[in-house]
């Protein structure tokens, strides 16, 4: 069975970048964490938007969609599921809920994983919800002529109890361990909990609700304000990418976590310059709206929706927000793509 072993991150051999990366988070988390002292509103404001962002987006990930108006009425609680897509979207809700409220109470241990599984699987009437696989199960991808093939064979049933037992104590051996900086043993465990897959379905999500757990609890609570599954969704090429990289004989303990762990941090610091930037829009109220809408579109990096624009700015209306547009566009500063409801903007 997979020997799980966290030691390599003490040997000082790490990539430059990772240093890099990982110092400039922890500059932005203080600089987050002096604003969010003084400026209250603003971060509940932010909380509930990315709330939102983060249903959606985890559970698009794994191709369970409904339209953005019945997004926000599940999350906000005022409506009840309508289908199983639904219902797997209020699960994935009442998970993140009792993440957001309780993570400094709630310890990294199989109770806590299994009783977030059961939760995220409570609306969906799945009889495993909160249990471990009782079969075998494989990772298939397919190819571009519709081929489907074995990806990745995960631990088995009969092994997934103390493959898991092992994982979470090798975890919390190596968080103990002064010279190991958190912020990569962090998505060394979640590689890991994924080569496992667990669980009969949701090993994704699960994923992601662990991810946010221990962000949470070594203080990068970025999450609660940035949609840190948003920032996956939107590069997900990437992220699958260095999934099948960092997995590659992973049973044979001769994997290397490496790219796991760049998309990982990668993914937090997009979060973190994300807050830094939504904040200095929101918080500018010695610039007029407009001025404010025009910086938002044009410091994006990527094409932006007027949706999003109102997400970032919810003290402007929707109106202000399109007929600003429809200026920038008729004066040549922005170009459009796509049309209707998908009609995104972007720099020229």
């Amino acid at each position: 069975m997979r020997k799980f072993d966290y030691s390599f991150l003490n040997n000082g051999l790490l990539p430059a970048n990772l240093i890099n990366i990982t110092g400039a988070i922890y500059s932005l988390k203080t600089g987050s964490e002096i604003r969010k002292d003084k400026y209250e509103k603003i971060f509940t404001e932010l909380e509930k938007i990315a709330k939102v962002e983060s249903v959606k987006s985890s559970n698009a990930i794994e191709g369970i969609v409904t339209s953005d108006e019945r997004i926000k009425e599940i999350v906000n609680g005022s409506s009840k599921p309508l289908n199983h897509n639904e219902a797997e979207i209020a699960g994935y809700r009442d998970a993140l809920n009792e993440i957001h409220l309780n993570y400094k109470s709630i310890e990294f241990n199989e109770h806590t994983i299994l009783r977030l599984h059961e939760i995220m699987m409570s609306y969906s009437g799945d009889r495993y919800g909160g249990k471990y696989k009782d079969e075998d199960n494989v990772i298939i991808e397919i190819d571009n002529e519709g081929n489907r093939k074995v990806r990745f064979k995960p631990t088995s049933a009969a092994k997934t109890p103390k493959a898991m037992e092992q994982m979470i104590l090798a975890y919390l051996e190596a968080r103990d361990n002064a010279n190991i900086n958190e912020l990569l043993l962090i998505p060394c465990v979640i590689l890991d909990f994924l080569c496992i897959h667990p669980f009969k379905d949701g090993n994704g999500r699960m994923s992601r609700l662990l991810s946010l757990l221990l962000l949470y609890k070594n203080g990068f609570d970025v999450g609660k304000y940035i949609s840190f599954e948003e920032q996956i969704n939107k590069n997900k090429g990437y992220y699958y990418e260095t999934l099948k990289k960092s997995s590659t004989n992973w049973e044979e303990c001769e994997n290397t976590y490496i790219p796991y762990i760049e998309n990982f941090v990668t993914t937090l610091y997009m979060c973190y310059k994300e807050l830094d930037k939504r904040f200095s829009v929101v918080n500018s109220n010695k610039i007029t709206k407009k001025a404010r809408i025009e910086a938002t579109v044009l410091n994006s990096l990527t094409a932006i929706s007027k949706s999003e624009i109102c997400n970032i700015l919810p003290d402007v209306s929707p109106t202000t927000v399109e007929a600003v547009l429809g200026k920038m566009v008729k004066d040549g500063l922005i170009e459009t793509i796509g049309n209707g409801r998908n009609t995104k903007y972007r720099k020229k």
